[in-house]
């Protein structure tokens, strides 16, 4: 493998030794047939289990993989950002461990990517997604009244910012996630919000989604403290968390 990836995909995990293995062979052996330079990062949100021993143990010898290994658990936002901060490459994906959108679609992104789109974001609520396998009727009420309140008081336009799978160019990720600050499971409205507020061009893509039973969000608690982590995001922005830096450009309107 060449040591400048084009593609470079992270894999937050927690607690994921069971399915984990499968789920870098179904990544690697897509990657592989697209014939692109790549790298695979597995980052390890202090897991309980063997997660990251699994990993380790199912590398080739030739694959571009690379696992980082926290000894405790910090939260999905800033297990992505550890990836990101480590990734390489010139597009830059995060994926859930699960493979909800499977890693074909991935296709459809890096196409968009290509043309210029800068953040290219999975979504389940276009016309065109197709839902094979979906969430629990709580769940889908809690995602439907958390994005109205998204759209209204931080991302107005995006249909779906929680979907786990989502695209960057390196210029994207650098001023996005060099600024993000949240741990939980909110950072994806955070990094959208901060695409919108550096004139970052964001393209929604359908896709296919297969709910996992196995999901560690809790509809009560998280929606909680994902009402909280809004409030923080519009905090974080008054007090100039997210301005430019000396020297820093936002895309041309």
């Amino acid at each position: 493998m060449t040591s400048s990836p084009l593609v470079s995909v992270v894999i937050p995990a927690y607690n994921e030794e069971k399915r984990l293995v499968s789920t870098l062979e179904r990544i690697d052996a897509h990657c592989r047939a697209a014939g692109r330079p790549y790298e695979l990062i597995v980052v390890n949100d202090g897991s309980t289990d063997r997660t990251a021993d699994a990993a380790r143990e199912w590398k080739p010898a030739d694959s571009p993989l690379f696992v980082i290994d926290r000894g405790r658990n910090r939260g999905k936002g800033f297990s992505v950002r550890e990836g990101v901060d480590r990734a390489r490459g010139d597009w830059i994906f995060f994926s859930d461990a699960d493979l909800s959108t499977p890693i074909e679609e991935m296709e459809k992104f890096l196409a968009r990517l290509e043309s210029g789109v800068e953040v290219v974001i999975g979504s389940r609520n276009l016309p065109e997604s197709r839902l094979e396998v979906k969430q629990p009727w709580y769940r889908r009420i809690m995602g439907k009244v958390f994005n109205l309140l998204v759209r209204l008081l931080a991302v107005p336009g995006v249909r779906d910012t929680q979907c786990g799978f989502k695209a960057f160019s390196r210029r994207a990720a650098e001023m996005i996630f060099s600024r993000a600050r949240i741990d939980g499971f909110s950072f994806d409205v955070e990094i959208l919000y901060l695409a919108r507020k550096l004139r970052l061009k964001i393209e929604e893509v359908p896709v296919c989604w297969i709910d996992s039973p196995r999901s560690t969000v809790d509809p009560l608690r998280d929606s909680l403290r994902m009402f909280k982590d809004i409030a923080r995001i519009r905090r974080d922005d008054r007090r100039g968390v997210y301005d430019l830096k000396p020297g820093e450009k936002a895309q041309e309107a």
